[in-house]
Formats: structure tokens, C-alpha cells, sequence
């Protein structure tokens, strides 16, 4: 299995391909990724595709994660699917190495021209990431993974608390080794973590896991960190809802949604 050493989620051997590092690696399997860095990595593609407009920018994605991320060497492919004058539908793949596609994404682009509206952003305000002390992850059986690679402070609650949760979250490493990290990157390498953040149930007892990740945002991030305001709803059949209010330091920058599959673990 060919993966990096790099102090970074991944490492760039091509255009199109990336190798993960061990900060990739989720609390559940240690041969698996932790979907935030790959959400990301599929972000940055859109950000990067061929013939991108300058004045185009993402105002949602969504995800569709069809099985777990392997720690093992990713192509992207990327695709433009509409390109029109205001609006823009790009898709982006992950496919390991001999393996099936793991996570797609596909992104709408709306066209910016700067002062031309009245700015309007109604929304809760948190505490800032300054005023709350850091808190560690749950338990984790091994030692490097996205768990280390992140930095958390949580407004109210943490992830050993049920319920509804406010956790400001900072990368401590690169996306890409030697690549300066993008805004966007910052938001989908965080927001993944909003069913985490908000757990209703005891993990030990239930699993929820996210089968998609939604991210809409009105305005364009700003700064190292990233605040999911997040809360869980749950039905008794096992269908649940994550949803969080994304902020940065200057405020509410957009929200995200995951649907989650809910059972008792075996």
C-alpha cells in the first residue's frame, strides 16, 4: 500500500492523484479515512478545474460518500457539467487505486460581482474560538489520525456530551503538503464533523453514520477557523438528520446537512 510521510492530509503525486498520510484516518477503522480530508480534496478539484472563472464562486455542494475511504492512493476526476453565464455545475470523483468510486461531489458555482447587492446575514452569533479552551477528541485507539491533525474548542458541549454541540475547528496541517490551504478547504475539512459534534446517542451503544454531506454557502470564508453550531434529530426507525450553522470569526458564513443511517452497533 502506497501512502506519504508528508506533515499534511495528503501528498500530490500528479495532477490528478494524492496520497493519503495517516492524518487521514478516521476513529472508527484504521484503514479508513475520516471523510473530511477527501471532502475537501473533491472541493479543491472544483476550485482547480481547467478553464475555472475567477468570478465564479461555490455556493453548495453535495456529496454522495458510497462507501468508506480507503488510506490508499486517490485519483480525481473532474468534470464540468453546465458552464453558463452565471451558473456552474462541476462533479468530481475519488476512486482508489483497482478499486470502485468511494465519494462524488457535485457543485454549484454562482457568478460574484462584488457591492452590487445589499449585504444581508441574519444568524446566531457563537464564541469566538479565543474565548473557549481546546478540548480532546473521544478516545481514540491510535495515535495519529484526523482526531491529531485537528485542533477543537468547543462553545458548549464536546463529543463525550450528548446533544446539541458548538465546536470551532483549525487544521493544523496542510490539505495538500507544500500547497497553500484554500478557504473552502478549511469549511469541508471541518464539516463532515457535525454528527460527531452534535451526537444524540451513546456512540458506544449506536452508530450514525452520514451516507451524504450538503455544504451551502452565502458568503466566502474567512481565517484558519471554522465553527460548527450543530444539533442531531433522530427518528426511531433509524433515519437521522445533522445539521450545523457553519461561522467563521466574522460571523455566519453558511450551513450544512448530513443524512445519517442510525443502529444499535453489533
Amino acid at each position: 500500500m502506497s501512502t506519504s510521510e508528508a506533515e499534511a492530509f495528503y501528498e500530490r503525486e500528479a495532477d490528478d492523484r494524492f496520497l493519503p498520510t495517516a492524518n487521514t484516518r478516521g476513529p472508527w477503522d484504521v484503514g479508513s479515512q475520516h471523510a473530511g480530508p477527501p471532502a475537501a480534496l473533491l472541493g479543491l478539484a472544483v476550485e482547480q478545474r481547467p478553464g475555472g472563472r475567477p468570478d465564479m464562486r461555490v455556493a453548495r455542494l453535495t456529496y454522495e460518500i458510497m462507501r468508506p475511504v480507503p488510506i490508499q492512493p486517490l485519483a480525481v476526476a473532474t468534470r464540468v457539467l453546465r458552464a453558463g453565464r452565471s451558473v456552474e455545475l462541476v462533479e468530481a470523483a475519488l476512486t482508489p487505486d483497482g478499486g470502485q468510486e468511494v465519494m462524488r461531489v457535485t457543485a454549484l458555482l454562482m457568478k460574484t460581482v462584488p457591492d452590487s447587492v445589499p449585504q444581508v446575514s441574519p444568524g446566531r452569533q457563537v464564541p469566538g474560538p479565543g474565548a473557549v479552551p481546546p478540548k480532546a477528541f473521544f478516545p481514540v485507539p491510535w495515535e495519529q489520525g484526523y482526531h491529531t491533525a485537528m485542533e477543537v474548542r468547543f462553545a458548549a458541549g464536546s463529543f463525550l456530551e450528548p446533544g446539541p454541540g458548538t465546536a470551532w475547528m483549525r487544521m493544523r496541517v496542510p490539505l495538500v503538503a507544500g500547497e497553500e490551504i484554500t478557504p473552502l478547504s478549511r469549511v469541508l475539512t471541518a464539516a463532515d464533523s457535525g454528527n460527531g459534534v452534535s451526537a444524540a446517542l451513546d456512540f458506544h451503544r449506536y452508530v450514525f453514520i452520514n451516507a451524504d454531506l450538503t455544504v451551502s454557502l452565502h458568503r466566502h470564508p474567512e481565517g484558519e477557523w471554522v465553527c460548527l453550531d450543530a444539533r442531531t434529530m433522530v427518528d426511531g426507525a433509524g433515519i437521522g438528520l445533522a445539521e450545523s450553522a457553519l461561522h467563521d470569526e466574522k460571523g455566519p458564513l453558511g450551513r450544512s446537512t448530513q443524512s445519517l443511517y442510525v443502529a444499535p452497533r453489533s
